[in-house]
């Protein structure tokens, strides 16, 4: 299956740097509203606690849309490919147990976005936290299952 023309273009310097901050994203597979479900959304947010458990990132804030997943993490230790390979893997051997189901569930690659030193991560956790809002699927966050943001009490 050829790559879209933009592929290679996310990949160009992309850097793991353990200690910053950064915005990753992954996509359905054909944008299908997996998570519309939030039962499928709890078995991708099992394997986003399972990374925190380990300490390989501090999860800051994430929000699981119907068709994609923003997540705003610190690396701790290893690379951003390696998370997000063991995440898109384990994630979709859970759903397609689920489902009864088989074959991909995850576009390919993913988008990070390191945030700068002069960035605000409160305000970054904020934007990912308010997607729901932002598209309408509710009118306030308390009414949507799937986010969480360590800033909470």
């Amino acid at each position: 299956m050829p790559q879209p023309p933009h592929a290679a273009a996310l990949r160009k310097g992309r850097f793991s740097e353990p200690g910053r901050a950064c915005l990753l994203t992954i996509v359905v597979e054909g944008r299908r509203p997996l998570f519309a479900d939030w039962r499928i959304g709890r078995l991708l947010v099992a394997e986003l606690r399972a990374e925190q458990e380990t300490s390989r990132v501090e999860s800051l804030a994430w929000v699981l849309m119907p068709d994609h997943l923003h997540w705003l993490v610190t690396l701790r230790e290893g690379r951003l490919e390696t998370l997000m390979r063991r995440v898109k893997s384990r994630s979709a051997i859970a759903i397609n147990r689920a489902l009864q189901g088989e074959g991909r569930v995850w576009q390919k690659g993913y988008h990070d976005h390191a945030a700068r030193e002069e960035e605000d991560l409160l305000a970054m956790a904020r934007y990912v936290v308010a997607n729901p809002l932002r598209a309408g699927l509710v009118q306030s966050l308390r009414d949507y299952p799937l986010w969480d943001a360590v800033w909470l009490p």
